[in-house]
């Protein structure tokens, strides 16, 4: 028996023999930065809402960095007002993760920024948000 295990013992130390060096360390650093275009567009992409499963998109294109989202939520809004709030919040809380900004204009359209973008508004007046438009109904 010991013979059959010293087989095996003898050629795994072959095996050492043949790997290249670089597989002997004990460690192998890789470069955590990704590495971005400098020069990516910006871009302004509109969106619509049926369901609320149609906020994985947005929320892809956000999380990317270089996408402007104008989001339609009316028919999400006329047909279900609840799923409407919970995509709402979903929105604000990756704005917040990606210091973004989230803004409603109109009854039907919400401005979803990343971090280097903000929406202006306007001191003079309060403007809706996103809320206000649900509790609205």
């Amino acid at each position: 028996m010991k013979e059959f295990f010293s087989k095996f013992k003898s050629r795994g130390a072959g095996y050492e023999e043949e790997f290249p060096d670089e597989f002997n360390e004990d460690y192998v650093q890789l470069e955590t930065t990704t590495s971005k275009d400098p020069k990516a567009k910006i871009v302004v992409r509109p969106f619509i809402l049926d369901d609320f499963t149609d906020i994985k998109p947005v929320l892809d294109s956000l999380r990317e960095g270089y996408t402007i989202s104008l989001v339609n939520i009316k028919p999400l809004r006329e047909r279900d007002p609840v799923e409407l709030k919970r995509a709402i919040n979903k929105l604000k809380k990756t704005c917040d993760a990606i210091e973004g900004d989230i803004a409603g204009f109109g009854e039907d359209w919400i401005v979803v920024t990343p971090g280097f973008a903000g929406v202006y508004r306007s001191g003079s007046r309060v403007e809706s948000t996103s809320e206000d438009m649900v509790s609205e109904e």
